[in-house]
């Protein structure tokens, strides 16, 4: 329910919707969701000095109801080396 609730957020705010895609996992601290966009919607996700990284969090803390989660959004750029 809370990587859905992400992704419907996050394709929201980019431009290339169909490119957004949201993972869950689990390990021993709780759930992380990964984030994956479009790499010209990457600066839109996280915003200006991660507020609306932040903001996105905040929402999905929220949703989770005292369960831990984390959000990362995933810099899918390969060029990088």
């Amino acid at each position: 329910m809370l990587a859905d609730a992400l992704e419907h957020l996050v394709r929201g705010i980019v431009d290339n919707p169909d490119d957004v895609r949201v993972s869950a996992k689990n390990n021993r601290r709780g759930e992380t969701l990964e984030v994956r966009v479009h790499q010209e919607d990457l600066g839109r996700v996280i915003g200006r000095q991660g507020r609306t990284a932040r903001a996105l969090r905040t929402v999905v803390a929220a949703l989770a109801d005292g369960e831990p989660v984390r959000v990362d959004v995933v810099d899918t750029d390969r060029r990088r080396g």
